[in-house]
């Protein structure tokens, strides 16, 4: 159970590189969880973070670097807290003050045992901050079973327990349509030997200062309903369904 929708490697979702073929998602993204971050809701100086899923865990620096204390969990790897087959934490109740969620929903079969779970070990008032897709080409990891809109993302966690606080859409539909065709020319041009790599971050760089442009170009309110991906800030209710 990890974030893998956008890239498994760390560095590049939190750096992400001009020539990869997902940068402006991931920039995106980047820049919606540091206005998150910065968001007076969240305050995460001194706060107990849990990231769920925490994969190869990009985003722990950033967590630290607003004063929060992080931990991760995750099926694999050597992380804080555990996570077992069926997809209970073994952390105690109202541990922590947020919990992450970075591209896991969609992985997750069980999405109201993972939310049940994230609002049990929420002390009261805790926040989650999650992030998952609006589109995206599909991507097992071991499973890719869902996609959202926003009113549909909203409405689900909604009645796991949660209030929504503030909802980030990132890339609009005409600049995700661009990102799709790069990661397909990208995957196409890379099996080609030799000339194929530099050619392929040579489109890549193209296509995604169009990417860029047409975003710059979409209105607020198209992106609002049709975004590439959701990052949304919830707070921790009174009860879980």
């Amino acid at each position: 159970m990890h974030g893998a929708g956008l890239s498994v490697n760390a560095d590049r979702r939190s750096a992400p590189r001009l020539w990869d073929a997902d940068w402006h998602v991931l920039r995106a993204l980047g820049a919606a969880l540091r206005a998150a971050l910065a968001d007076p809701e969240l305050r995460p100086a001194g706060a107990r973070v849990l990231d769920f899923g925490c994969g190869t865990r990009p985003y722990e620096a950033w967590f630290a670097q607003a004063g929060a204390l992080y931990q991760g969990a995750d099926i694999e790897g050597p992380n804080e807290v555990r996570i077992d087959h069926e997809g209970r934490l073994d952390a105690r109740d109202a541990q922590f003050d947020i919990v992450a969620s970075f591209q896991v929903l969609e992985h997750v079969w069980d999405v109201g045992q993972y939310l049940r779970e994230a609002w049990r070990v929420l002390r009261a008032d805790g926040r989650l901050l999650l992030s998952t897709h609006g589109a995206w080409p599909y991507h097992p990891h071991p499973g890719d079973f869902r996609r959202w809109t926003a009113e549909g993302l909203r409405r689900e966690v909604s009645a796991h327990g949660f209030e929504l606080v503030h909802l980030w859409p990132v890339v609009g539909p005409l600049a995700w349509t661009t990102v799709f065709r790069n990661l397909g020319l990208s995957r196409f041009l890379r099996g080609i030997p030799g000339a194929g790599a530099p050619l392929a971050a040579a489109c890549a760089i193209a296509l995604n200062c169009r990417a860029w442009l047409e975003d710059r170009l979409t209105p607020a309110s198209i992106t609002a309903d049709n975004a590439c991906v959701y990052l949304a800030l919830f707070r921790r209710g009174e009860g879980a369904c």
